[in-house]
């Protein structure tokens, strides 16, 4: 039977490749990220709700939520960072749903993906069937922001300071791959894995062990 697999893991640590990976064979991906953003395009019901919150200093020339500028304010206020959390997610987790539902019924996959960072913080566990963490050391993950983004160590380390811990993503997870070696390393383990995640999606196997590389 087609199943849901939760894709997360912490900032910078690999998921995009992985999802990316996924969507070559034909696996839907649902990007939370990218949901983030279309909820908030210029006229939406959401963005109404920040600038009435935050201002209308949040929004660039053009209209459009001016990211850098409200990344840096929330991430340097918790209680601010908490109040867009609690505006957006709602906006957030009932396109997630709809299009989850949508890809199980019309694709006719053995499994979708839902990519989703703060997926074990958000308590939003029970919206998949199956965990796979990407997993990196959080020295590795301040490395690749910093160069990534081109935001200074301060930023990056509240960035990451926001997000759940490692230990907790590992005790939420039914499978982990461990991003710090090369990319040949990670296809291969993400190759393994989606023979694996058919095999179940199409009832050839009934169980899957937690799978660890």
């Amino acid at each position: 039977m087609p199943f849901t697999l939760g894709l997360t893991g912490g900032i910078a640590g690999g998921k995009s490749l992985v999802g990316e990976y996924f969507r070559d064979k034909g696996i839907t991906v649902i990007d939370a990220d990218q949901i983030s953003r279309d909820v908030v395009e210029p006229g939406t019901e959401a963005l109404l709700a920040l600038v009435t919150h935050f201002g209308p200093e949040i929004l660039s020339s053009d209209g459009s939520m001016n990211r850098p500028y409200m990344r840096k304010r929330v991430f340097s206020d918790s209680s601010q960072r908490f109040k867009l959390e609690e505006i957006l997610h709602p906006f957030i987790k009932n396109r997630l749903l709809k299009l989850r539902d949508n890809a199980l019924h019309a694709d006719h996959k053995p499994y979708c993906v839902l990519m989703i960072p703060l997926l074990v913080k958000f308590g939003w566990c029970n919206l998949v069937d199956r965990l796979l963490v990407i997993d990196c050391s959080e020295e590795t993950q301040l490395k690749r922001l910093v160069n990534r983004d081109g935001i200074d160590k301060t930023l990056a380390r509240n960035m990451l300071q926001s997000q759940d811990t490692r230990q907790q993503r590992l005790n939420a997870a039914d499978d982990v791959i461990l991003n710090e070696g090369s990319t040949e390393e990670i296809f291969n383990a993400i190759t393994k894995l989606h023979l694996l995640y058919e095999q179940l999606g199409n009832g050839e196997i009934n169980e899957l062990e937690p799978q660890k590389f």
